[in-house]
């Protein structure tokens, strides 16, 4: 007898669901003993075995310390002061550069996309003395601005958005243009709106990318008010009794939770834009 198709499927069906389970535990499983270590007391949080639910719960102790010990509201503010700069900055940038190189043929353009590409493979840390000593210079450390201007231009904002331009049809372009559309107008009408879900796929990386960053924060910014959600982690710190890893986690608790929700309210646009800009080379 010959076998269903949909039989013969079923053990790859459930060998995919096992191993895509078992990865998503491994990854899970931080942010849960995370979650988990903010609700121990600190004499439960070393002691041996495991335990994932503690055995007195010290909640309300942990995450009211969270939010009264450091700023952390402040460090939040400053948080989404910053990403959302450098978010709307990225994309003024980077929208009108994709289009020039997915629909407008101009002198060195293949030089351009080349020197975009390279930028891809530099890493921020391998610029970041330069950029610490020119802010230096003309005065900008231990400011708001020391934290936003380094990333306006963004070349994987501008090589995701290009990818998602290639898809839009010329003759929608050429009938913008023969209906009297500029160049500025055809950008905001017709390109902004059709590359939505990839602008959106970026404003997630680009989000999570800035609100994580503890690297560049670290050399720029000295004074505490001005401090981002990850570098305000450091003041949990006590120097009599070490680092009190009870409200440290319930602080990283609400830290990671703007981004999780921002994620979970943009994650079909998301995938759709990440998708869709991998069409066309």
């Amino acid at each position: 007898m010959k076998q269903n198709p949909l039989q013969a499927g079923i053990p790859w069906q459930i060998f995919r669901h096992v191993v895509l389970m078992g990865g998503a535990a491994v990854f899970l499983l931080p942010f849960v003993w995370m979650v988990s270590t903010s609700f121990k007391p600190a004499d439960e949080i070393f002691t041996g075995g495991f335990h994932l639910l503690p055995q007195h719960w010290a909640v309300v102790d942990n995450y009211t310390k969270a939010l009264t010990e450091v700023p952390l509201l402040r460090f939040l503010l400053n948080g989404a002061i910053v990403c959302g700069a450098i978010l709307v900055l990225q994309l003024l940038v980077a929208l009108p550069a994709a289009y020039c190189f997915a629909k407008i043929h101009f002198r060195g353009k293949r030089l351009a996309w080349a020197l975009v590409l390279l930028a891809l493979m530099i890493p921020f840390q391998a610029t970041a003395i330069p950029l610490f000593i020119m802010l230096y210079h003309v005065h900008l450390l231990d400011t708001t601005v020391a934290l936003i201007i380094p990333f306006i231009v963004s070349a994987f904002g501008i090589f995701l958005l290009r990818q998602s331009i290639m898809g839009v049809p010329d003759d929608l372009i050429y009938a913008a243009r023969l209906d009297g559309m500029g160049e500025v107008e055809l950008l905001w009408r017709v390109i902004m709106p059709a590359s939505l879900p990839a602008m959106i796929a970026f404003a997630i990386f680009s989000v999570v990318w800035h609100w994580n960053d503890y690297f560049w924060p670290l050399l720029v910014i000295n004074t505490t008010d001005l401090a981002t959600p990850p570098l305000g982690t450091l003041f949990f710190m006590n120097q009599e009794a070490g680092t009190d890893f009870g409200p440290l986690m319930a602080g990283t608790v609400i830290i990671t939770l703007p981004l999780l929700l921002f994620f979970l309210s943009a994650q079909k646009r998301f995938i759709e834009g990440v998708t869709l800009s991998g069409l066309k080379g």
